[in-house]
């Protein structure tokens, strides 16, 4: 990650967002639009939902970031967590649609009826998964999600959580056990 990145205050500009300052959004959307594009592409699997599923996360974004509390997460997770939401209601709302001519519903049970059920799968997967994560300690969850949302290593994760490498990794590996409990 860039040393911009890693400088940027998601906190501040969320508040600045729940004061109305447009110019704050728009600094979330160039930070961190192309991760969520990315994360929103891989749930919906179609590009163009993909965008939409971002740009009604930004609207979601703006109107409710005076609702985000940092006792609860990070201000870059929770803008994550909008952007889930809003890619697993649409992969849902997509679910529900049906052709109304019998052609296009054989053609859909034909060719998308396996990708339909791995995508309700998938969000029943990541439902389970974020009721595990918001069990754990803020400490064990926000290791876990800078390693694996992130990519950050142990020692990045240690800095940007100002803790003890070796404790940074006892966090993860006691997350990892705990989440691996609950989703079973």
């Amino acid at each position: 990650m860039s040393a911009v990145a890693d400088s940027f205050d998601y906190e501040a500009a969320l508040a600045a967002c729940a004061r109305g300052e447009r110019q704050a959004l728009r600094r979330l959307y160039d930070q961190e639009s192309a991760r969520l594009l990315g994360v929103a592409l891989r749930i919906v699997r179609e590009r163009g939902l993909a965008e939409d599923v971002l740009h009604d996360a930004f609207v979601s974004i703006w109107t409710r970031a005076a609702t985000f509390d940092a006792t609860r997460g990070s201000a870059r997770g929770w803008m994550y967590t909008v952007v889930r939401h809003r890619a697993l209601d649409a992969v849902r709302d997509g679910a529900r649609e049906l052709a109304a001519d019998e052609e296009a519903f054989d053609a859909l049970d034909r060719e998308a009826g396996a990708d339909m059920m791995e995508a309700f799968e998938l969000r029943q997967d990541l439902g389970r998964l974020h009721e595990c994560l918001t069990r754990l300690d803020t400490a064990k969850r926000n290791s876990i999600l800078y390693a694996y949302v992130d990519g950050f290593s142990h020692s990045e994760i240690a800095e940007r959580l100002k803790s003890p490498l070796g404790t940074v990794k006892a966090w993860i590996k006691r997350g990892l056990s705990a989440l691996r409990e609950c989703m079973v």
